[in-house]
């Protein structure tokens, strides 16, 4: 069973987003914005949520995909 495309794209671009903000807070932590133990609660942050909203978003896409309840149309 092949992964389909929207998904393969949708987790690409989470996994793009994830990479983008840790970005962001390496370069705060190498330019002292950041102190290591801000820096380090960060990472775990953004980690947690990127992972989080990832998995919400696959949720969505597949009870729209394939739904659960199939609507009973009156005649």
């Amino acid at each position: 069973m092949a992964l389909p495309a929207q998904v393969a794209t949708g987790t690409f671009l989470y996994l793009i987003m994830g990479a983008a903000l840790l970005g962001l807070v390496f370069a705060s932590r190498l330019t002292g914005r950041f102190s290591k133990d801000n820096a380090d609660i960060a990472n775990v942050v953004i980690v947690i949520c990127t992972f989080s909203t990832w998995l919400f978003w696959l949720c969505a896409w597949m009870h729209q995909w394939h739904p659960l309840i199939k609507p009973i149309y009156g005649e």
